[in-house]
Parts: C-alpha cells; sequence; structure tokens
C-alpha cells in the first residue's frame, strides 16, 4: 500500500514538474515570437507616418499604397533605419511596371533626385531591356551598382515579395525567397553609364527608407511594408 501511495506521489510531482518546463518553454516561445516579429509601417488604411516628396503624388486604393504621376518618392517619416530587414510586398499593375524601394538615404528627402544619387534603389523591373539598361538594373539589385545573382522577379498582377536586410555595410536582398544582392560597402560597381544614375561613395549605415512612384505608366501596389530588426550577435 505504502509503495503505491509513494508511486502515486511521484507520477504526480513528475507530472508538475513537466507541466512548470511546458510553461517555461511556452514563455520562452512566446518572447521569442514577440522580440522577433515585424513591424508594419503601412497600416492598410491611410498613409499616416508616410510622406511624398518630389513630382505625382501617393495614396491608398482598395488598402493598397499606389503611385500617381511622377517621378516621386514616398518615404517613412518615423526615423532612419538600420541593422534590419524590411519586407515589402508587392505586384505590378501591368506584366512588367518600374518603381523602386529606396534605403540608406542620408537625410529626409525635400525633392525626388537626392535619393537617387545619395542613397540606394534597390530595383522593381524585370525587363531593363525596354529602356536600354542591362542586368545591373533588374529587380533587387541595387540600382546600376550591382549584377543580379538571380532573376526571380515574377510578372503583374503576381504578388512578389522583397527581403532588403541593412547589416551596418553591408546590404543583402531577397526576391520570392531567392537572394538577388549581396553587396558590403566598397565592393567594386561599374562606371556610371547614364547622368540618372547613382553617384558613386558610401552609404550610410543608416537612413531614411522610401517607395518610388515612377510615372503615371509604370505602377506598382505596395500590400505590405515591414520592418524587424536583426538579432544582436
Amino acid at each position: 500500500m505504502i509503495k503505491k501511495i509513494f508511486s502515486k506521489v511521484a507520477c504526480f510531482t513528475a507530472f508538475l514538474f513537466l507541466l512548470s518546463q511546458f510553461k517555461v518553454i511556452a514563455q520562452t516561445s512566446k518572447k521569442r515570437i514577440s522580440t522577433s516579429s515585424w513591424k508594419q509601417l503601412f497600416n492598410g488604411k491611410d498613409l499616416t507616418g508616410w510622406k511624398h516628396a518630389g513630382k505625382g503624388s501617393s495614396e491608398v486604393e482598395d488598402g493598397l499604397i499606389r503611385g500617381r504621376g511622377g517621378m516621386g518618392l514616398l518615404y517613412y517619416i518615423g526615423g532612419k533605419l538600420s541593422n534590419c530587414t524590411i519586407r515589402v510586398v508587392y505586384k505590378m499593375q501591368k506584366f512588367n511596371s518600374n518603381s523602386g524601394i529606396f534605403i540608406r538615404i542620408p537625410i529626409e528627402p525635400k525633392e525626388e533626385w537626392m535619393p537617387v544619387f545619395y542613397g540606394y534603389e534597390v530595383q522593381i523591373d524585370n525587363h531593363p531591356e525596354t529602356s536600354d539598361e542591362d542586368d545591373h538594373h533588374i529587380t533587387g539589385t541595387l540600382y546600376s551598382l550591382t549584377k543580379p545573382l538571380a532573376r526571380p522577379g515574377k510578372p503583374g498582377p503576381e504578388w512578389n515579395t522583397m527581403e532588403i536586410t541593412l547589416d551596418g555595410p553591408r546590404t543583402i536582398v531577397y526576391v520570392n525567397g531567392e537572394k538577388v544582392t549581396d553587396y558590403k560597402e566598397g565592393d567594386p560597381t561599374p562606371e556610371r553609364k547614364f547622368d540618372f544614375e547613382p553617384m558613386k561613395g558610401r552609404r550610410p549605415d543608416a537612413g531614411y527608407i522610401g517607395l518610388q512612384n515612377h510615372g503615371e505608366d509604370d505602377v506598382v501596389y505596395f500590400k505590405e511594408v515591414a520592418v524587424k530588426p536583426l538579432a544582436k550577435k
């Protein structure tokens, strides 16, 4: 009888121990999820937290950001971003449309050309040859500066997911899960071919970000813009 009671007590104690460990694991998992969650920069309703610079305009249409006219830039006014991953979900209106996500803009832009020359444009354009441009101008590249490692951009009206990681002086771009760009400040870049291409030189580790409206004939819809800090090394 004593052995049976002891056995039941031991089993109950073991159950309580396992239950306590489960709670610890659950709390730890919840903490990991919360610290790695994405912060949405676009609320899906209006352009709160954003400001337009340059020509044209930006608006929310059916829960999506789109530009009108151009060339202009809708930039995030919540401060400079660094050591993070930026996720952008977008689709082209036509089979191919031209736009870009700007990063590492050194100061708050007042017009559309300063970000072009002194920030980086992560290009959105699956067919740069249409504009007599080469692979250095294709979706996922740092416009005119890097050569693509892959060409995974989907035509309109399919959705694309672009993730841009700013890791100190390193910029890594994935499009639809495939790496397109892995660039570190100081890596070699080709000579400028056009006067509208960015100037050479180091970009800051932290900078403003923005969405380009290229022109009335190049409409790109943005469904999500989110950011997640990099895990501390």
